[in-house]
């Protein structure tokens, strides 16, 4: 597998999407606009069809109209017309891409299908360098602004009353948002970038706390899920942004399993024999407890339980 080339290139794809995605998928989390990946995606079809149809480049055309539409998503919502915004992106660009892809001479709207649900066979070296280097701008720009960005996305007043330019940072996120998209669209495809930009997310969600913490763990589940999504994908010959957004989904079901787990270790009390009964005489401070009485003794929280104490 590994000494195929259109693997090789799948796999160094596969890398950048799976760092990208979700740290932008961070920032969406955070301002609740888990969906607006969908809505880049089915504008950057339009310009990928209009890429085919005049013959250039549909990278570059992607990446021009998911970005011009992501500034005109984040205008009208800033006028209150965030869903009616969405709703129009989400049918007006399936809609341009398949009469864009129709009108061209050899074009049919399966030629879509790559770009729709992701292919490991459609990454081309110009691709590849295209992608890494989008990539290396979104993930500098994270890090620079990342601190603005996520004050922006926590709470718009806050940040608006102390000095931060919230409509320049939104129109930034929302920028960084379409250029994700584009990375992505080779190996993912643009109906399932959202997922792997929130899913991933989704699952650190359950392991950590902290915004650092889950966007670092964000980006290593994301990392792993399109590494081997796109091997999986490979081997059962299935598409490689499919079976990517499967794996995320499997990790998230394993994080809630492991996280109910450790709840249920951690809030069971430990039982001990313990010598001493405690009382309102037995000098040991006495702490409410839900609904009961726990005694500080030796460092620690004793209730009585039956014929012993338990110990939190």
């Amino acid at each position: 597998m590994l000494e195929l080339e259109f693997m090789q290139r799948a796999f160094l794809a596969a890398i950048l999407v799976g760092v990208t995605a979700p740290t932008v998928g961070t920032f969406l989390l955070q301002r609740r606009l888990a969906l607006i990946g969908d809505g880049m995606g089915h504008v950057a079809l339009a310009g990928v069809a209009a890429g085919v149809l005049t013959s250039t480049s549909p990278v570059w055309t992607a990446l021009v109209a998911a970005v011009a539409g992501a500034v005109l998503v984040e205008l009208l919502r800033r006028r209150g017309g965030g869903d009616m915004a969405l709703a129009v992106l989400f049918y007006g660009g399936i809609a341009g891409g398949v009469v864009l892809i129709s009108m061209s001479a050899s074009g049919t709207p399966a030629n879509l299908n790559s770009y729709l649900f992701g292919s490991v066979t459609t990454t081309t070296p110009a691709d590849l360098w295209i992608f890494a280097v989008l990539s290396v701008v979104v993930l500098a720009v994270v890090a620079f602004f990342g601190t603005h960005l996520f004050a922006v996305s926590d709470d718009e007043e806050y940040a608006q009353a102390s000095g931060i330019n919230v409509l320049g940072y939104n129109l930034l996120l929302a920028i960084l948002t379409a250029v994700t998209v584009v990375v992505s669209m080779r190996v993912i495809g643009l109906l399932l970038i959202s997922a792997l930009m929130i899913i991933p997310n989704a699952v650190a969600q359950q392991l950590v706390r902290g915004f650092r913490a889950t966007m670092a763990t964000a980006m290593l589940v994301g990392l792993v899920s399109g590494v081997s999504g796109v091997a999986l994908s490979y081997y059962v010959n299935s598409p490689s942004g499919g079976t990517v957004v499967m794996v995320c989904i499997a990790a998230l079901l394993v994080a809630v399993l492991l996280r109910f787990l450790f709840r249920l270790v951690r809030w069971h009390p430990v039982q001990r024999y313990h010598p001493h009964e405690h009382g309102p005489e037995c000098g040991h401070e006495a702490v409410e407890h839900d609904g009961h009485l726990d005694y500080l003794h030796d460092g620690k929280r004793h209730a009585a339980h039956g014929a012993h104490y338990d110990e939190h």
